[in-house]
Parts: structure tokens; sequence; C-alpha cells
């Protein structure tokens, strides 16, 4: 079911500062940078800073798969309870969130646009 991990988003009370502080671990600009989200893409996978999250719930790593529905389905099915339930977020992407029976957040997202890249080998912590 799962394909492979796409996405962490973090909480981010003060996007500002934590956007500051990405662009200066990872070397990068963000490609999206919103009031309600900023987006960064290091080696083709997605770390988000998200200022409406709960610190309390930590990051939330959304793993990819080919359909969300029937990902959230099985999951729901096994013991999971709704967090964020499945909705677009642009560009034919759709995510969603299930606390499963331990506690913890998993996400889910079903994204057409995923590409893994090369990660270059020069630049902060290389």
């Amino acid at each position: 079911m799962f394909l492979g991990l796409r996405t962490v988003i973090y909480p981010a009370p003060d996007l500002a500062a934590a956007k500051q502080w990405w662009t200066s671990v990872l070397g990068i600009e963000p490609y999206f940078d919103e009031q309600f989200f900023v987006g960064f893409n290091p080696g083709g996978y997605e770390l988000g800073l998200n200022p409406n999250a709960d610190p309390a719930n930590g990051a939330v790593s959304y793993w990819g798969v080919a359909n969300a529905d029937a990902a959230f389905a099985v999951l729901l099915d096994s013991g999971a309870t709704v967090v964020e339930p499945i909705e677009e977020v642009g560009d034919g992407i759709r995510i969603g969130a299930v606390r499963e029976p331990s506690g913890a957040i998993v996400g889910v997202i079903e994204n057409p646009v995923f590409e893994l890249r090369e990660v270059p080998s020069e630049g902060p912590g290389r």
C-alpha cells in the first residue's frame, strides 16, 4: 500500500523564523511560500512548514499511496481514527492523516507530480 515516504510537515508557529532556519539548513529557497504554508523540495521530497499545525502533535510524515481513498479505508478498517480527512491541496495532490491505535499520526499522500531528484553532493550538511 505505501509507496515510500514523500512528505514531512513540521508545525511552524513562527513561520518566518522557521522558513529562515530551514532555508539556511537546506541551502535552498522554498518552492512554495505563502502565509498558510511554506514548502521546500530537497531531493524531490516535500518538507513543509505549517503555521496552523499543532506543535504538540509533532511533525507528520506522509506516505505516498496510489489511491488516497483506498489507503485511508485500509487504515480506518485497521483501527485508526481520522485526524485530517482526505482533501485535495492543489495540482491533484490529495492528503489525509489518521491516528493509529498507539497514538501516532500517520499521513497518506496521493501525489501525481512526485518525482525523485538526485541530491547534490555539495552544500550545507554535506
